[in-house]
């Protein structure tokens, strides 16, 4: 390669990356949103990103607003792109859009941790509440010269934090000992999620968005030793595809890194699949040792993995099912109606 050969490269390379920014900040921008006169009852309007694909933290929104309409309140969501609905799971949450909506002084905007950047364009006369799933990244995109309690000091009216993992409360408490934080756990829908009767193939599933580079080398090592598996990667499939996965899969490989609680890893438990792997913060209270492997290095990774893999087969189905029971019995929406409720009476309580 020549010198100039290079050069063009790297210009290339940098050129891509800048736009990469500039599209993420862009998406991480709120929509204009406009204000105006209340009305009677307030409403809660969950502001989501208009993702194609996938994403387990859009999926909790849409089951937010349906679980507090359950309550009576009168909740939505809200998507920036007009016509915008998420197809990937079956629901009937409604949807409303910008253009459709004028907020009022009671009215409530919960917005996720992936606004971060541009939540200092939201009208600073409107109720706020930031969904917190991800509390590592709770600071990306976010300048160390930006005013301190960037990104939530810009909020003139912001009246509570939620998260989904008691990681993420402490973590939350830590970075702002002032704001409120409320824990609303997840849902692990049994209806979907659940061990089934069906037979279990010689087969690794994961989830390939994270650690990369450490993934290439587990691979690598399992194959060394001759691990004879069938290795499926399930991002980018629908909740029903990624079901019926882990019901046929045996192990499931974690790859969690900052992550605010750790819905694949949690399901595929629920699947009765053994799980070996990292917890990524969040899912340390619900990584038992007992029935799964949490690790903190390649190396217990794929000593966890071989050990696994040379039991009998009725052993890692004894501790998937004690994983699934251990996740249904806590992560249920029962559990999570509890949660809102206790989250939002007071919060729609103080209205006028």
């Amino acid at each position: 390669m020549t010198a100039l050969t290079e050069r063009i490269g790297t210009s290339v390379r940098r050129s891509l990356r800048r736009r990469s920014e500039e599209v993420d900040r862009r998406d991480r921008q709120p929509p204009a949103l406009r204000t105006g006169p209340g009305r009677h009852e307030p409403r809660v309007l969950y502001l989501a990103p208009h993702l194609g694909a996938p994403s387990g933290g859009v999926r909790v929104l849409y089951r937010h607003v349906d679980v507090l309409r359950a309550l009576g309140v009168d909740a939505s969501v809200l998507h920036a792109r007009p016509g915008f609905r998420c197809t990937w799971f079956e629901n009937d949450t409604p949807v409303t859009y910008p253009d459709e909506v004028v907020l009022g002084p009671d009215d409530v905007l919960v917005v996720p941790e992936y606004y971060g950047p541009g939540l200092h364009t939201l009208p600073a006369d409107l109720r706020t509440v930031v969904f917190n799933q991800g509390a590592y990244h709770t600071f990306d995109g976010i300048p160390l010269d930006a005013e301190p309690g960037a990104p939530y000091a810009a909020l003139g009216r912001l009246e509570m934090l939620m998260a989904v993992s008691q990681d993420s409360v402490d973590l939350l408490h830590l970075a702002f000992p002032d704001l409120p934080v409320r824990r609303c756990r997840p849902v692990v829908d049994a209806a979907v999620f659940h061990p089934g009767d069906g037979p279990r193939a010689r087969r690794i599933a994961f989830v390939d968005r994270n650690r990369v580079a450490e993934r290439h080398q587990l691979l690598h090592i399992l194959r060394a030793r001759g691990v004879d598996r069938e290795i499926l990667p399930i991002a980018g499939r629908s909740e029903q595809e990624v079901a019926e996965i882990m019901r046929g899969s045996d192990l499931f490989l974690s790859f969690s890194e900052r992550d605010g609680f750790g819905l694949p890893p949690a399901e595929a438990m629920a699947s009765g699949c053994y799980v070996v792997g990292y917890t990524g913060g969040g899912g340390d209270e619900f990584f038992d040792p007992a029935s799964s492997t949490p690790v903190r290095s390649l190396r217990e990774f794929a000593a966890g993995v071989l050990e696994a893999v040379a039991w009998p087969e009725a052993e890692r189905r004894r501790r998937g099912a004690a994983a699934s029971e251990r996740v249904l019995g806590r992560y249920h929406e029962a559990g999570l109606r509890e949660d809102l409720q206790a989250a939002f009476d007071p919060l729609l309580a103080r209205v006028g």
